[in-house]
């Protein structure tokens, strides 16, 4: 106890936050934008209904951010987990800059995380009138180092496990983006080391605004602060200043030096696509899920009706024919095994999409999802595992990325061929229980038809391990087969090299599951 009270002194005395009531607000009406104008042209023949379309390639997902944040004449409200630096994350703020300048209010709501030692850079960002920054749940004790930041997160271990995982971008409340890339460029091809295989959803008109309300429920929360509050000294617009200036040199040591990436980011400049998009949109019914904020302040687990998997339950219960579901970290928990096992003993085909030990960025989370291999199998669930990198030949395809290993980031569901959804939400009790999700449900054959096909694309032989289930000399055991240079392999041991394999089995010998 003597030590507790010194660790939490020697945080406090690191300088602690002022909590502040900031002021709330709310979306702003997109009547006489120009993305709200075309899409009232069309939604004329689809009443009711919104428009929709796949954002299934890293470069076409970033070309659809920044121009969204080029046609946005009233607001942007952005929502992100993780934010990275780069050259694709210093481009959007760039635009988001020239918005701002030009009369556009941007609400940038990101998880607490993501400020990590950056306060000082996102509250000069804000000081810019048209631009407010908050971060989600925040830490108020010891923000000012990378020491202090960890201690504090060590005393309110059951408040910093919960995060926003959410990811929206929302144009004048028309038009929005929803999926599993946060900002950073392992999430649009451009980070030679490390990519990510992720799916993105545009949404626009009636769905947009429901993702605008969910926006301001977050927005205007008790555990939304701006992030001016800690600071003594916020920045000026002096500092607002030497960062343009930085993004300037930055953008063009950027330029000089890979002109060929640079190029093909800037597409959106020089070939803009977006509106080409706005006219061939797939229009259906559609709803927006998302957690509600008040989640993360549950003690223990939370109430049934503030959870996305409350909403998502109905859908999943109704599915009688098939169920292909993708999720970057699966682990099914046995409450998620009985219910695949209980919908395959009715006839469901049901197939499943993850990453491979060998490929996924949280190793600990394979060791979570590892223990219920067998038992889903012997119940007739196909399960595919994505490789680091995928067999030659296949650079047209989202799941390559030239030279650089992948992982699959993606999540996602087709149900019945006829429904599908696309959002942040992994097949985990994370997802469920600790963290904020959103998503979007589509009733359409036509989306679905794509989606599906997809994910059939991701589990090809040349890009995932399938795992089956063999009786061989009397035993059970579990194999991996692959394909390479046209022929067939089968791996009687699991791809991943031993630290991988420590850190999957420590999360079993621990038993932190519900932590994952």
């Amino acid at each position: 106890m003597y030590a507790r009270l010194l660790l939490l002194s020697f945080v406090l005395l690191t300088g602690c936050a002022q909590v502040q009531t900031p002021v709330p607000s709310s979306m702003l009406a997109p009547a006489g934008t120009h993305l709200n104008t075309m899409l009232q042209k069309q939604a004329i023949q689809h009443p009711g209904q919104s428009g929709f379309r796949l954002l299934e390639s890293s470069t076409d997902a970033f070309t659809a951010r920044a121009e969204l944040i080029r046609m946005a004449q009233r607001s942007l409200d952005i929502q992100y987990y993780i934010v990275h630096d780069g050259v694709t994350t210093r481009m959007l703020v760039n635009e988001l800059l020239a918005a701002a300048d030009r009369g556009v209010r941007i609400r940038f709501l990101l998880d607490d995380t993501s400020s990590d030692g950056n306060d000082y850079a996102l509250a000069a960002l804000a000081a810019h009138p048209n631009i407010e920054v908050r971060v989600f749940n925040p830490l108020h004790d010891g923000r000012r180092t990378g020491i202090t930041r960890q201690l504090g997160r060590f005393l309110h271990l059951s408040q910093q496990h919960r995060r926003m995982h959410n990811k929206l971008l929302l144009a004048d409340n028309s038009v929005a983006i929803v999926g599993g890339r946060n900002l950073g460029d392992e999430y649009f091809d451009a980070k030679p080391e490390m990519n990510f295989t992720d799916l993105d959803l545009l949404g626009a008109g009636p769905v947009a605004h429901q993702l605008g309300v969910s926006f301001d429920q977050y927005w205007n929360s008790k555990i939304s602060q701006p992030i001016t509050g800690f600071l003594r000294r916020p920045p000026t617009a002096s500092a607002l200043n030497r960062m343009r200036s930085g993004l300037k040199r930055y953008l063009e040591s950027e330029r000089v030096k890979d002109s060929a990436l640079y190029n093909r980011l800037r597409r959106y400049a020089t070939a803009p696509q977006m509106e080409g998009w706005l006219r061939e949109l797939t229009w259906a019914n559609g709803q927006a899920l998302w957690d509600a904020p008040r989640k993360v302040l549950a003690e223990g687990e939370p109430d049934r009706i503030l959870l996305l998997t409350t909403q998502l339950m109905p859908k999943l219960e109704q599915v009688h024919k098939e169920l292909f579901l993708v999720s970057a970290y699966f682990v099914p928990t046995q409450t998620g095994v009985d219910y695949l096992s209980d919908k395959a003993s009715e006839g469901v085909d049901i197939r499943v999409l993850t990453n491979s030990l060998q490929a996924t960025d949280v190793p600990a989370v394979h060791g979570g999802y590892a223990p219920y291999r067998e038992e889903l199998l012997r119940h007739g669930i196909k399960l595919y595992e994505m490789r680091n990198r995928p067999e030659k030949g296949l650079h047209a395809s989202p799941y390559s990325f030239g030279q650089s290993a992948s992982s699959l980031h993606s999540k996602a569901m087709v149900l019945d061929r006829e429904h599908t959804f696309v959002g942040s939400f992994n097949f985990d009790p994370r997802s469920i229980l600790w963290n904020t999700e959103v998503g979007i449900m589509v009733d359409s054959p036509v989306l679905a038809g794509h989606v599906r096909q997809l994910i059939l694309d991701g589990m090809a032989l040349g890009v995932s391990y399938q795992v089956k289930r063999v009786e061989r000399d009397g035993t059970t055991k579990l194999i991996w087969l692959e394909e390479r240079d046209g022929k067939l392999y089968e791996l009687d041991h699991e791809p991943g090299g031993v630290w991988r394999r420590f850190n999957a089995w420590i999360v079993r010998a621990v038993g932190l599951e519900r932590m994952l």
